[in-house]
């Protein structure tokens, strides 16, 4: 599974193990980060992982600058993690829809289940039962549903 994250959550995966990675990615998801050198107790990583974890991650990210001093890392950009990942899974699949693409052909170019995208064409039909809309989603100025 680790082979399966996105960039530095796998590297997460391999050294710490596939729980804390996620649980770091639920967390911090897509959001930038800073990684010190050493963690105080009371830190996110430490809060969120447990010591042991934190204090591996922090080695793996701990580098020794010029003056000899130990520095961690800033500004890393964790991934969304499998979440992520299958929210883009159904963006593509939204679009391949839209397109006309079959279900089947949508779910396999999507990466998804055929019951998935079965499922999704069928709520898009439903939605666009006919009926206008009361807001317009661009201008947000009411609409009297005539097109």
């Amino acid at each position: 599974m680790s082979d399966e994250l996105p960039g530095l959550l796998g590297d997460l995966a391999r050294i710490v193990g596939l729980a804390p990675a996620l649980a770091i990615a639920e967390r911090v998801g897509g959001t930038r980060v800073s990684i010190p050198a050493r963690a105080p107790q009371n830190h996110w990583l430490v809060e969120t992982v447990g010591r042991d974890a934190a204090d591996t991650i922090c080695d793996y990210f701990r580098i020794l600058t010029p003056e000899g001093r130990e520095s961690g890392a800033s500004h890393v950009v964790i991934p969304r993690g499998p979440t992520g990942c299958l929210a883009k899974a159904r963006r593509r699949l939204a679009r391949e829809l839209d397109a006309g693409t079959s279900a089947r052909e949508a779910a396999r170019r999507a990466g998804v289940s055929e019951r998935a995208a079965f499922r999704m064409r069928a709520r898009r039909r439903t939605a666009d039962d006919g009926q206008g809309d009361l807001f317009l989603q661009d201008m947000g100025k009411v609409s009297d549903g005539r097109t």
